[in-house]
């Protein structure tokens, strides 16, 4: 049996898979809501290790388990203070504040990687949080063993080994070396050794051994950035098939036969070597709705219920256009002062047509991020979206109208979990490549054409979404 486990920027979840791919077990815990700050954008490194000690107790038969693998959003930031311990009940590594990436504070800090590494490297990203630290919370600096992300802070906890995950070999701009440390005056000891997905981290320790009730033996494979290792779960494994990576955030994840240069993106190798992944970012998507529907005080709705009744309304019906740049915005744009706006407020704007607002514009930061791909001379064919909005069709619908692309639900909505198991079952020797498991183990359950009655209006306000962001670009209020 494989283990999978994934750490969300609210939750963390574990899952086990057959041999055959058949999921038999499926977990989610919430953080301790108390244990986040109040911009939400960092938590206490407990409260997750408290949920994964949750996630443990509640598998039946841990001494099934054979391989384990962890995924995770981000990018995050966890210091690590001391070694693991068995604190409370719970085991846990002793650590500061975990950074989530919703954390963009290190802007001066970004600006200046980004300067040292002659490439463009965002405020939300690994190096630049730590060198705030640094410089910011010296205190806390000088007492941090190591930064981990969240994802290799757990692996951490399960093997004792210090590992950090690189999505890519080719991903180096969005990490850091011992030359880039150095130019930081950054301690290189702080900053762990790279693993690739797919390897080996190691064995369970002892200790978790005793903890989880897990046998001695148990492998543990490296996973990664759940927006890397979903790309197989979704079956975008071919050029010009795209992952859509929907939640709180979304990623666009288009497969490529060559890469590009170009800062507007993220270029690197796709799982699937010596394919290319072509990705852009969106800071704010499913986190855009939430927000909307807590200030308009539409909390008893479901969201099932909001997407039914925002499809009620014509589709020619006047409606103002919605910039979703609720914490700034990464790809295309990737500005950290980008501002939320709504274009055409009237009094007829009732909280439906908001919502409705809401929800087209994170859809017009997704057709933003395709066409930036399109124009770099990418193919960009038909969506697979996975992740927390893919079981509403509605929502699916609008998605191929706005983008002009058909997409496809995969069967299993998690693919952080299943890319993740998929990676596992190929370390493991039951698959010879990342591909032909991709392809076997993943299948569909719907798919959902672009309504071309839509495409003249969508591509009018489209276009003025684009002309937003250009007029206000440098004039925001922060």
């Amino acid at each position: 049996m494989i283990l999978t486990i994934d750490i969300g920027t609210t939750s963390c979840k574990a899952a086990i898979y057959s041999r055959r791919g058949l999921c038999v077990h499926h977990d989610r815990i919430l953080f301790d809501p108390h244990a986040f700050t109040d911009d939400s954008q960092m938590v206490e490194t407990f409260a997750i290790s408290q949920a994964l000690m949750t996630l443990m107790n509640h598998i039946a038969s841990p001494g099934s388990i054979e391989t384990i693998i962890v995924t995770g959003s981000g990018p995050s930031l966890v210091p690590v203070l001391e070694e693991p311990m068995y604190v409370d009940g719970v085991l846990h590594a002793p650590s500061g504040l975990t950074r989530l990436y919703l954390d963009r504070k290190a802007v001066t800090e970004a600006q200046e990687v980004s300067e040292l590494s002659g490439a463009f490297v965002d405020a939300s990203f690994f190096l630049p949080k730590a060198l705030r630290i640094a410089r910011q919370e010296k205190a806390l600096y000088e007492r941090t063993r190591v930064f981990l992300s969240t994802y290799d802070y757990i692996n951490y906890l399960l093997t004792g080994e210090v590992k950090a995950v690189k999505h890519a070999r080719d991903a180096g701009r969005w990490y850091y070396n011992q030359e880039l440390l150095a130019s930081l005056s950054l301690d290189e000891r702080k900053f762990a050794p790279f693993i690739y997905p797919g390897e080996v981290i190691g064995t369970v320790s002892r200790q978790a051994c005793t903890v989880f009730a897990l046998r001695e033996g148990v492998k543990v494979v490296a996973g990664g950035p759940d927006f890397i290792i979903s790309i197989l779960g979704s079956g975008a494994v071919t050029p010009s098939l795209v992952c859509d990576r929907s939640g709180t955030s979304e990623g666009i994840n288009v497969c490529s036969l060559t890469p590009i240069d170009d800062d507007r993106l993220m270029s690197f190798l796709h799982p699937v070597e010596p394919l290319y992944n072509i990705s852009g970012i969106i800071n704010t998507s499913g986190k855009a709705v939430s927000w909307v529907k807590d200030l308009l005080q539409l909390k008893d709705y479901s969201f099932q219920e909001l997407y039914e009744k925002i499809s009620s309304l014509p589709d020619s019906s006047p409606r103002p256009v919605f910039l979703p740049y609720l914490a700034g915005e990464r790809a295309p744009v990737w500005d950290p002062d980008a501002r939320g706006v709504f274009s055409g407020l009237t009094l007829s704007s009732d909280p439906v047509v908001l919502v409705r607002s809401v929800v087209e514009g994170t859809l017009f930061a997704v057709r933003d991020v395709i066409e930036t791909i399109e124009s770099c001379g990418i193919p960009v064919g038909s969506l697979r979206t996975i992740g927390g909005g893919s079981e509403y069709g509605v929502l699916q619908q609008m998605k191929a109208d706005i983008t002009g692309r058909s997409v496809g639900v995969p069967a299993a909505q998690d693919a952080e979990m299943s890319g993740a198991m998929i990676l596992a079952q190929v370390a493991d020797g039951y698959y010879q490549s990342r591909e032909e498991a991709s392809l076997d183990l993943v299948a569909f359950s719907a798919w959902y054409e672009p309504d071309d009655a839509n495409r003249d209006r969508y591509a009018e306000l489209f276009a003025h979404y684009r002309y937003l962001y250009a007029a206000l670009k440098g004039r925001w209020v922060v």
